[in-house]
């Protein structure tokens, strides 16, 4: 099949199947006498593979991780577990530090309860009066994932 029918398949875009290929997540398809690439039900599988992971906010180092854990069967998966276990607390962590953001963001909008001008804007006036952090603790944390 071409590009355009595994997009088709996977209801993945043909630009997103293209730059999994060059990330070399996905294996490269063969090109036929025409120079168009020719995909497989090996490349169907692959591509849900990595959008299953990718749905999970995995980074492509996982996905490689995984794939190639996958790619040896009779190993055991015990490094599969360890990489999920790492990655459940990555998102744990995040989901502490979004929690502190919440709080911060509720924290200021309690400061203007009536919208007005926003020359007398509580919220406008604490932003630039307020000495916040720069934003280091409020990314994605470990791993930016």
């Amino acid at each position: 099949m071409k590009i355009g029918e595994l997009a088709e398949h996977t209801g993945c875009s043909i630009d997103t199947i293209r730059y999994y290929e060059k990330a070399g997540l996905l294996s490269a398809a063969p090109r036929s006498a025409s120079n168009y690439r020719h995909y497989s039900a090996m490349h169907v599988d692959e591509l849900r593979f990595i959008r299953n992971c990718r749905a999970l906010d995995m980074t492509h180092e996982e996905i490689r991780t995984l794939q190639a854990s996958r790619a040896a069967p009779e190993q055991s998966c015990a490094s599969v577990n360890d990489l999920i276990d790492e990655h459940l607390e990555h998102i744990a962590q995040r989901i502490a530090l979004l929690q502190h953001l919440q709080s911060d963001l509720s924290t200021l909008r309690q400061h203007c309860q009536n919208a007005g001008r926003s020359g007398d804007c509580a919220i406008l006036q604490e932003l630039a009066e307020e000495a916040l952090p720069c934003g280091e603790e409020h990314r994605a944390g470990p791993g930016k994932h």
